[in-house]
Order: structure tokens, then sequence, then C-alpha cells
């Protein structure tokens, strides 16, 4: 990797570190959809996870508004997979899922009660990449091919380094990444040229829109749900964030808290 490149990195990752800019974006650079060398071979050794920055991006779904307005759960899907290419296989057993719509019985089973509200009974809910700060699938990863992103706590991929081993999926409790089983390029229904597609034996999943960030925008799923309320997105660390005002003044719960992942992703109900 050039001089240069690296040391845009670190004036990055200060410039997070200071606050600098909205405290819901956090500046990367222009291919942080993908891993970079300089980031994987700062991270911590084989087996562990990177240190926790000052950043810690997180987000906070309202399950009230989606039952509110259904639609806008699908059509937040529909903005991931177009930013996202992400093929649509007429199987649905080879489905590749980003963010995707689970009943409440499957999202929280160890929440499962015999009363529970109507929007718990017949509202689909919004999952995705927990973006953990404990996260086992990275410690399963033998080729660093997931990883912590030291400057915002992003749980990224890099699509080279996968060698389609699999166990990364095995290792994360959420069920939330896909494999791909055939070349997904032929099944992409509208091609976007500015996110790398993949190939066949590759493991995918929500990056929090890396991508997107690094060009100073917001997820794609929120920057259709924010005018309802229904995604809030921003710094874990910052108290004066909208995503810490949110959690200050609101109940929420985790996916499966248990398992000592630490989730970033929080949901009202």
């Amino acid at each position: 990797m050039d001089t240069k490149r690296r040391k845009f990195l670190k004036i990055a990752g200060a410039a997070a570190l200071a606050g600098i800019g909205a405290p819901a974006i956090v500046k990367l650079t222009s291919s942080a959809a993908i891993a970079s060398e300089a980031v994987q071979h700062e991270t911590a050794a084989h087996g562990e996870v990177a240190a926790a920055t000052g950043v810690r991006l997180g987000m906070v779904i309202d399950m009230r508004k989606f039952a509110e307005q259904p639609e806008l759960l699908d059509q937040a899907i529909a903005a991931c997979n177009k930013v996202h290419n992400i093929p649509h296989f007429p199987d649905r057993k080879n489905e590749i899922k980003w963010i995707w719509k689970a009943p409440y019985a499957n999202v929280f089973p160890e929440l499962e009660s015999i009363h529970k509200s109507e929007m718990a009974k017949k509202a689909p809910f919004a999952v995705l990449c927990n973006h953990c700060d404990n996260p086992s699938c990275v410690k399963a990863c033998p080729t660093k091919a997931t990883f912590v992103q030291p400057e915002n706590g992003i749980v990224a991929m890099d699509f080279h380094r996968c060698i389609g081993c699999r166990f990364c999926m095995a290792a994360c409790p959420y069920g939330a990444r896909s494999f791909n089983w055939q070349d997904p390029r032929p099944f992409i229904d509208t091609y976007n040229a500015e996110f790398p597609t993949r190939m066949r034996g590759v493991v995918e999943k929500c990056n929090f829109c890396g991508e997107r960030l690094a060009l100073g925008l917001e997820p794609a799923c929120v920057e259709v749900a924010k005018s309802a309320g229904a995604m809030v997105f921003g710094d874990l660390n910052d108290p004066d964030s909208e995503i810490r005002k949110v959690l200050d003044k609101e109940f929420t719960i985790q996916r499966n808290p248990a398992a000592g992942t630490k989730p970033s992703v929080y949901y009202i109900v």
C-alpha cells in the first residue's frame, strides 16, 4: 500500500477521534466498502478483536414506526439491495441477505412469550448484521477476511480474502451472513458501478454502508426510514448524538445479548 493512502487512513482516524464533522457520519477511505490492507495489518493478532476507539457506530430500529408504515421496511430493503448489488436468486435457499424481514419469534426467541403485543405477533422485524463490539465471526475467520474497522467499530468484509470456509457463518449467533453458492452477478437487477460485485464462494453481509459513510452519506436504509423516525444511526460513544439521546429516552432490547457479542443494533418494540 502506498504512503499517501496510509497517511490518509491515519488522518481519517484522527479526525474521527477529534469529533470533526457530524457525529453520525465518520469519514473513512473511499474504498471503505472492502478491506484496506492498512486496517487489516493494524488490527489485533489473529483470533483477537481490534481495540475500540472513540467512535462506535450503532443503530436504533423503532419497530413501532415500521408497524405503522409496513411499506417502509420494504423500501429500506430495496434501497440496500440496489446500492450493494445484492443478487436475487430464484431459489430462496440461496438468498443473499443484508437487511431482511423476520418474525419476532425468530429475532428474539429468548424473549418469546405467550402474551405478546399485536405488533410482535404480526409485524415483520428488520434484521441485519449487529456489528458487534465483540464479534465471534472475526475470531472464527482464518484469513482475516472479516475484521473490525478501528475507526468506527464496523465489522467489515474483504471479499478477496474470503476463502468460503463459512466459519464466520457458523460463529455468528444472528444468522446475519450469506454465502454465494453460485455466481451472483447474473442475478443483479440494477447494477451499481460504485460498489464491488462478488463471486461464487464468497460470504457477504451488511457493512453499515461504509462506502457511503466515506462520502458523508448515511446508510441507504437509514436514508429511507429516517423521515419516519424508524431508524437512527450514529456514534454510540457520543453523549450528544441523536442515537444516544434516543437510547437515553427509550427502552430498547438487543438480539441474544447472552451470546456476549455486545451488539450495536438496538430495537424499540
